[in-house]
């Protein structure tokens, strides 16, 4: 009978070499100067350098340059007799990948060589770095004020996974056909302007296709024919995502490097790819939040602020005001024969009206001022830092003469007026029910006396 071969004595055939060839984990060996004197074959595994490429070359040379300075200090502790069992950093690995090392290092003095081992760690830290992306995207979610607040948020987010120096967000409005770029960081170009979707932009092709879209300076012949050449500075590296959700795809996420140094990849395509879902999902909820809030505190009809957010910001400014030892005015406003429109014509035309005349008093402030519908045919208008009482009797007399002007609606021209009252702070009252009461008084008093005229309070 043939016998089984016997078992090998423990150790038979093995020599160092070969033991160093099966390690997963690298050992180096490295001198005062920081030159490799030593590495494991396990070596090209880890950093895709052979040993024959690295021996005699500053081990700092390849440590991602974010992290050199710690790792030289972490070196002088050795050095001096630390050991080091749990040190992380970053390093650079041939192919442009970054890697994550942790270090088990020690000072030999007799040999005056540093002896450490490498361990790759890059998927652990990977694992790690992507559930605190997700809960950080979920946190900034429901804390970001608005949706600026968010991307800004986002990027440094998505800025802890990859290079994202050059980062924007780009949103598609399919209703409007409107692609628009609403968070743009850039080195060296100002956002684009809003363009539809059919403009060939590489954004568009992203959020067309519904595919993520890497492009390095061997891959732009594969670009589709209908992306038109490149907008401003072309960048060496581009990487843009789409952000997609249980509506469609609603816009994308782009990250771009002028720098050779930095190189995008497969890798990195994946993990955009694995939160831009959430970013999506983040961004929907923020935008349904800011919707709800908009619609809380705005007219439906004519868009304006409604009561409650313009008292809001009237006690806003009149805190300013004290402040700053500043007047601010209020203009109360009723339109003179409304009625009869809504009589004569129907409430669709009156609601046509009250949305002209909103736009056109909007076109007699600033800016910085608030125009607001309080019901019915009343709207109000906050004059900030008036200065003068000069200022909201002219404010006033423009808006007169704007809504004189005859109204082109529904085929037909119609005509109204206002009856306006004006308050001043802090002459007519100290806060914002004072001052509104006082205003609605004079708008009466303007009415009373025939109407298409203001009044300022308290005034004969």
């Amino acid at each position: 009978m043939n016998q089984p071969p016997s078992p090998p004595e423990p150790g038979a055939g093995l020599t160092f070499s070969s033991v160093m060839d099966l390690l997963l984990d690298a050992i180096c060996v490295v001198d005062v100067q920081g030159r490799y004197l030593f590495v494991s074959a396990a070596f090209e595994h880890i950093f895709g350098y052979a040993p024959e490429e690295v021996i005699g070359r500053p081990m700092i040379g390849l440590v991602h340059p974010d992290d050199r300075e710690r790792t030289l200090q972490a070196a002088d502790e050795i050095m001096a007799g630390q050991p080091k069992p749990h040190f992380q950093n970053r390093y650079v690995r041939k192919d442009g990948r970054v890697i994550h090392i942790m270090w088990s290092a020690r000072w030999s003095e007799a040999d005056r060589v540093r002896i450490a081992v490498a361990r790759d760690v890059t998927e652990l830290k990977h694992a790690e770095r992507m559930q605190a992306a997700l809960h950080a995207i979920s946190e900034a979610a429901h804390s970001a004020e608005d949706l600026l607040a968010l991307f800004r948020h986002i990027h440094r987010i998505v800025g802890e996974l990859l290079p994202a120096n050059n980062f924007f967000v780009a949103l598609y409005d399919a209703d409007k056909d409107e692609l628009s770029f609403p968070y743009f960081v850039d080195e060296h170009d100002p956002p684009p302007p809003t363009q539809s979707l059919d403009s060939g932009t590489l954004s568009s092709e992203v959020i067309r296709s519904g595919q993520a879209l890497l492009l390095t300076p061997e891959t732009r012949i594969e670009l589709p024919p209908r992306v038109r050449p490149i907008v401003g500075r072309d960048s060496l590296e581009w990487l843009g995502v789409p952000l997609g959700g249980p509506q469609g795809v609603i816009g994308a996420l782009v990250v771009q490097s002028y720098s050779g140094e930095l190189r995008y990849n497969e890798q990195d395509k994946a993990l955009l790819q694995f939160v831009s879902t959430q970013i999506a999902a983040a961004i929907e909820r923020k935008k349904s939040a800011t919707r709800l809030q908009y619609l809380a505190q705005h007219d439906q009809l004519t868009s304006l602020p409604n009561r409650g957010l313009f008292h809001d910001r009237l006690r806003t400014a009149l805190a300013r005001a004290r402040r700053d030892r500043q007047q601010l005015a209020v203009l109360y406003l009723d339109l003179d024969r409304f009625k009869p429109v809504n009589d004569h014509h129907g409430h669709d035309v009156g609601d046509l009206l009250l949305r002209e005349v909103a736009a056109r008093i909007r076109h007699c402030v600033r800016e910085s001022d608030t125009v607001g519908r309080i019901g019915g045919d009343e709207f109000v208008v906050l004059l900030n830092d008036a200065g003068h009482a000069d200022h909201a009797v002219a404010v006033a007399a423009k808006i007169g003469a704007a809504l004189r002007q005859p109204f082109e609606l529904a085929g037909g021209r119609l005509q109204v007026s206002a009856s306006i009252g004006i308050a001043h702070y802090p002459t007519h009252g100290e806060d914002a029910r004072q001052l509104l009461r006082r205003a609605d008084d004079a708008m009466y008093d303007a009415k009373r006396q025939g109407g298409d005229q203001a009044r300022i309070s308290g005034t004969p």
